[in-house]
C-alpha cells in the first residue's frame, strides 16, 4: 500500500482559510501557483514546520503583487 503525504496540504488550507477570513479570496486563488512554488522552495531549503509554512506563505500572499 502507497500512502503520500503532501506537507504542502494543511498550511496551504489555513492560508486559503485566513484569506478568506481577511477578504482576500481572490489573491489567495491567483496568488495559489506562486504560493506552492515558494513553499516549495522552503521545503527545499529545509522548513519542515507546518505552521511556519503556513506563516511564511501568509506572509508571501500578502506581499506578492
Amino acid at each position: 500500500m502507497h500512502t503520500e503525504i503532501n506537507i504542502f496540504d494543511k498550511p496551504i488550507e489555513r492560508i486559503r482559510k485566513t484569506c478568506e477570513l481577511l477578504g482576500l479570496g481572490a489573491d489567495f486563488d491567483r496568488k495559489l501557483p506562486a504560493l506552492e512554488t515558494y513553499l516549495e522552495g522552503l521545503v527545499a531549503e529545509g522548513e519542515t514546520s507546518e505552521e511556519r509554512l503556513t506563516a511564511s506563505g501568509l506572509t508571501f500572499v500578502k506581499q506578492v503583487p
